[in-house]
């Protein structure tokens, strides 16, 4: 909302959602959506009035579900070390990282508003993550980042482009990065290496199915 403090998007959120067990990762609490018509009619038509984007922050996606899932039973990867989860929206995945006992999580994204999201689920869950909205693909990845997280990114071909090619380079840089998608349109059919396939429950008001087939890759 544009002029809102931090206070009053807050205060947003907790009216509009609800803490809930998100179906692939019931270990953890996110404040999210009951429905998606309502808030995404509401934000729709207010977007000029309060300058708020589309809720995405107020679901959990079918990727992120994936990733925080294989996250949480493979602690390892991210185990003492220093992660960024990339395009975090409600921090899912960061969460799950944090629980997982990463050293340090930092939630990325260009929408202003999962800063409050992302800090009311974090404090649900017991944990502290960093937030950011600044636009990470205008420069390499962090040198401190020992692994990159990216969930439901692969949604729009420009931006699917631009994130693949700057998680590339830091693979190339040296850090672990792992992938979690619903096979979207424009995910990458090859150059990935497959570590787990779930079955997500997830809902036709966001999806083509109620269930949708999620993995995790990583780069090779």
């Amino acid at each position: 909302m544009i002029g809102a403090g931090r206070a009053e998007r807050e205060a947003f959120i907790l009216a509009n959602t609800r803490l809930q067990r998100p179906p692939h990762t019931p270990e953890l609490e996110l404040h999210l959506a009951d429905e998606v018509t309502p808030i995404w009619r509401m934000t729709e038509e207010a977007l000029k009035e309060i300058g708020l984007a589309p809720p995405f922050w107020a679901f959990a996606w079918a990727g992120g579900q994936a990733l925080a899932r294989y996250v949480l039973d493979h602690p390892e990867i991210v185990s003492d070390r220093a992660v960024i989860d990339f395009a975090s929206g409600s921090g899912l995945v960061g969460i799950a990282a944090a629980r997982a006992g990463a050293a340090r999580v930092l939630c990325a994204d260009i929408d202003s508003f999962c800063e409050a999201t992302i800090g009311l689920n974090a404090a649900a869950n017991g944990v502290a993550v960093e937030f950011t909205v600044e636009d990470l693909l205008n420069a390499p990845a962090p040198a401190w980042a020992a692994t990159i997280l990216a969930g439901d990114i692969c949604y729009e071909k420009p931006v699917a482009e631009r994130v693949l090619a700057w998680l590339a380079a830091a693979r190339a840089a040296g850090a672990e990065v792992l992938i979690g998608d619903p096979l979207r349109s424009y995910f990458p059919r090859c150059g990935l290496e497959p570590l787990a396939e779930y079955q997500v429950e997830t809902t036709t008001e966001l999806e083509d199915m109620a269930v949708k087939r999620a993995g995790v890759w990583r780069f090779p």
